[in-house]
C-alpha cells in the first residue's frame, strides 16, 4: 500500500524516521518544521533527535475549529504537549500510547508515526507523535 507523511519534508524516509527541522546557517538555532521558501534560503534541513522529554502538555477534550482541524470522527480526546528535544528545540507534537493520567513534565518519549487519514489519490497518511520511550 502507498504511503506518505501528511506533508512533504516533514519526515525523513528513513526507518525510523527522524523529523526534519532547519538549522540557520548563521546562527545555528533550529527550528521545526524546516522553513520553505525565501525564507527557508537562511535555513539547511537537519534531522533532529528521536527522543525527549515532555516539556508541557494538555488533553484536548473538543474538537478544535475546522478547517483547519482533519480528524477521525467521531471525536475522541487527545494529548497533545511539546516535547523538549535536548540542545536543539521544543516541538508541538500529539501524545500517542499513554492514558491521560500517565502524562507528565518530564517524561521520556520517542518519536513515532500514526495513521492520519486517506489522500485524495488513495494514499495512506501518517504523521508524527511522540509515545513512551523504548
Amino acid at each position: 500500500m502507498n504511503t506518505r507523511p501528511i506533508a512533504a519534508g516533514i519526515l525523513t524516509d528513513e526507518q525510523p524516521p527522524h523529523l526534519i527541522g532547519g538549522r540557520d546557517r548563521e546562527t545555528g538555532r533550529i527550528v521545526f518544521p524546516m522553513p520553505v521558501g525565501t525564507e527557508g534560503e537562511a535555513f539547511e534541513p537537519v534531522p533532529l533527535a528521536r527522543s525527549g522529554t515532555i516539556w508541557s502538555w494538555t488533553v484536548q477534550r473538543f474538537p478544535p475549529k475546522s478547517p483547519p482541524y482533519a480528524g477521525p470522527e467521531p471525536f475522541e480526546p487527545y494529548a497533545v504537549g511539546y516535547v523538549e528535544l535536548p540542545g536543539e528545540v521544543i516541538v508541538e507534537s500529539r501524545l500517542t500510547g499513554f492514558t491521560f493520567d500517565q502524562l507528565d513534565c518530564g517524561l521520556p518519549v520517542q518519536l513515532t508515526t500514526v495513521p492520519f487519514g486517506t489522500a485524495a489519490d488513495g494514499a495512506a497518511l501518517h504523521t508524527y507523535a511522540f509515545g513512551p520511550a523504548a
